[in-house]
């Protein structure tokens, strides 16, 4: 997480008016959304992507990869600061839930079946990225 950016803490109330119904059940509630659904899992554009709820800077398009799932693959964050690691046993499975650092939105998850050189699977839904093209010639019309 930048140094520039502090904590973003809010209500719940706050959250629902700022969010869509589904930006708050995924990013606030830990929801999911379904595979092959989410607007991001298939982009190649070159640019950033970002935290829905924040703002914040979280992946970067060169580290993105198709990872066959059906939702947003990464094998690295921007910065290591920028992703909470939390364990997560529900639905009967031992995972690692990753949030973002800085409002701790949920984000998905990440499994240790990625590509090198990280040999990581940053798992997330598209409803908790924003994402932002490299220039404007990137952007389709």
């Amino acid at each position: 997480m930048s140094e520039s950016h502090n904590k973003v803490s809010k209500t719940d109330e706050e959250w629902q008016q700022q969010l869509s119904p589904e930006q708050f059940r995924i990013c606030r509630r830990q929801g999911t959304e379904r595979a092959f659904t989410g607007k991001y899992y298939d982009n190649k554009a070159d640019g950033r992507y970002s935290c829905t709820c924040c703002g914040e800077p979280l992946f970067d398009s060169q580290t993105k990869y198709d990872s066959g799932s059906g939702w947003p693959s990464f094998w690295q964050p921007v910065a290591a600061d920028v992703i909470e690691e939390h364990r997560d046993s529900t639905h009967g499975m031992e995972r690692v839930e990753i949030r973002c650092a800085r409002c701790s939105s949920h984000l998905g998850h990440v499994f240790p079946d990625g590509p090198q050189p990280t040999g990581l699977r940053y798992c997330v839904n598209s409803v908790s990225l924003n994402f932002e093209y490299e220039s404007e010639e990137d952007k389709p019309e």
